[in-house]
């Protein structure tokens, strides 16, 4: 059984420094046992494919075991062999007997898996070996071309890639493999209270409009200064990862089965002034009251047993100022990898640095960056977004998708795109003279309508409807939450 062990597919005998972490005695083991017994084949199928063997021979042997038992067909020696006969390499290893000796050396089934993972781990250690190889060559070139910290970035992404199994390599996939994943999601959407598909905001108006933030779509969160599209991002992320909780999912992996993990790139503020601002929402102490120290004995108690709570919630915070959309999507692949990664927000779009000295080519390659991500990490991404001054010049100032700042790109990679809007400020700045009681007393009313409310728009929803969500904002904690509608009152509201 070991007379192809120190060769190759062509026969040629591979030196020590040449040789590659690898078991032809496993190979073989595991294709006996196939040959044998076609119901092995289901056991290992999950795990190993024809890439994962080392002798080329063995892959086609698999390969071509594969085909015929998908289509219900007998895999053995004799039905194998019409199909290699003419293989150059097979004949090298002695022919069609060879398939005969596979056979006879069969292991039995139960040992199988433990082959199949040998097989895989061996092949994951080459890739790393090829991959190491790559990244020594490509650092060896001094070229104008080869920035080193491109080659970092890209060199991050490969590794992310096969520690993924492949994941964002998978090509195409077959149309029951796709239904079976949209019956997943539809039955999770079923069992869960609420019927969200997605991750809960919390939100509870919101929720109902977006069925919940799902995995790789692209949100966009726009709206003029002032109109709390900071606000209404921390609120989420704070939401989301004191939700939080760990356990199995349905595919048999651990992960979030309530809330999530959140990375948060605070590239306008300061990593503590958006922590004084959650802590402002959770404390429900006024943020210029934390700034000032100015607080109560039981403020201050309150404040600290907030922050005591929030220690816990896995949201993590990155502020570096302008950071290249490259070094954005490794900095999360390397936090999934490390602590996992459930919801990435970014704050805000127009500050991320791309590549082109074309501020549209720019504003779109960060944008379908951004989507990019998105898929690769299987997760939901909010991107804050400007809108453009066009919006104080009419006379409804309510965000337009049209508004949306320098690239209609933002538009078109969106999934979602949301529109914060909040009357009160600009009605707050059209207050008349104290002397004209009859345009005072219109302007208190109105004052008095909007005071305490904010709306979402949705302006484009891919998989859902659009239209406004109704939303309440205490400006003193920077807190949005779910409006008490007049027929709820007396109700219980918490969600």
């Amino acid at each position: 059984m070991n007379e192809i062990a120190a060769f190759n597919a062509t026969g040629a005998e591979e030196t020590a420094a040449d040789l590659m972490p690898h078991s032809i005695e496993a190979e073989q083991q595991l294709l006996g046992a196939i040959l044998t017994n076609n119901d092995v084949f289901d056991r290992v199928a999950s795990i190993i494919g024809p890439k994962h063997f080392y002798d080329p021979v063995h892959a086609r042997i698999f390969e071509t075991a594969a085909s015929r038992i998908g289509r219900n067909m007998l895999a053995s020696p004799v039905t194998i062999k019409t199909f290699m006969e003419e293989d150059e390499g097979l004949k090298e290893l002695g022919g069609p007997p060879y398939l005969a000796r596979l056979a006879g050396a069969a292991i039995s089934a139960f040992a199988a898996r433990d082959y199949a993972e040998m097989i895989y781990d061996l092949a994951t250690r080459r890739q790393l070996i090829q991959l190491g190889r790559e990244i020594t060559d490509k650092a060896a070139k001094v070229d104008v071309d080869h920035d080193p910290k491109a080659q970092i970035v890209e060199a991050e992404q490969a590794l992310y890639s096969l520690a993924e199994q492949g994941v964002s390599e998978q090509g195409f996939q077959s149309f029951l493999a796709a239904v079976t994943e949209a019956v997943n999601v539809a039955n999770s959407a079923y069992q869960r209270e609420g019927g969200l598909a997605g991750i809960a905001t919390d939100l509870a108006d919101l929720d109902r409009k977006l069925g919940g933030l799902h995995k790789s779509d692209l949100l966009i969160l726009a709206g003029r200064p002032s109109m709390g599209k900071t606000s209404l991002a921390t609120n989420i992320a704070y939401n989301i990862a004191k939700s939080y909780k760990k356990g199995i999912l349905q595919d048999g992996s651990e992960g979030a089965v309530d809330g999530g993990v959140v990375g948060f790139f605070s590239l306008e503020m300061s990593a503590e002034q958006l922590a004084g601002r959650i802590l402002a929402e959770a404390s429900e102490i006024s943020s210029h009251k934390i700034r000032q120290g100015d607080m109560t004995e039981g403020e201050f108690r309150r404040f600290v047993d907030a922050a005591k709570q929030l220690e816990s919630c896995p949201l993590y915070i990155d502020d570096t100022a302008a950071i290249p959309i490259s070094q954005l999507a490794a900095r999360a692949r390397r936090l999934k990898r490390t602590h996992g990664l459930d919801l990435l927000i970014v704050d805000y779009l127009q500050l991320v640095r791309g590549t082109s000295e074309n501020r549209v080519q720019e504003i779109g390659e960060i944008s379908m960056g951004l989507k990019a991500i998105a898929k690769e990490l299987n997760i939901p991404v909010i991107a804050l977004s400007q809108l453009s001054r066009q919006v104080e010049n009419r006379e409804d100032k309510r965000p337009q998708l049209s508004d949306l700042r320098e690239s209609g790109s933002i538009e078109q990679d969106a999934d979602v795109v949301m529109f914060v809007y909040r009357g009160e400020y600009y009605v707050e700045r059209e207050k008349p003279e104290d002397h004209n009681m009859e345009a005072m007393a219109a302007w208190q009313e109105k004052m008095s309508s909007l005071h305490g409310k904010a709306e979402v728009i949705v302006g484009k929803q891919r998989h859902g409807p659009i239209g406004t969500v109704e939303l309440s904002f205490t400006a003193e904690f920077t807190r949005f939450g779910n409006l008490v509608k007049p027929w709820q009152q007396g109700e219980d509201q918490s969600f």
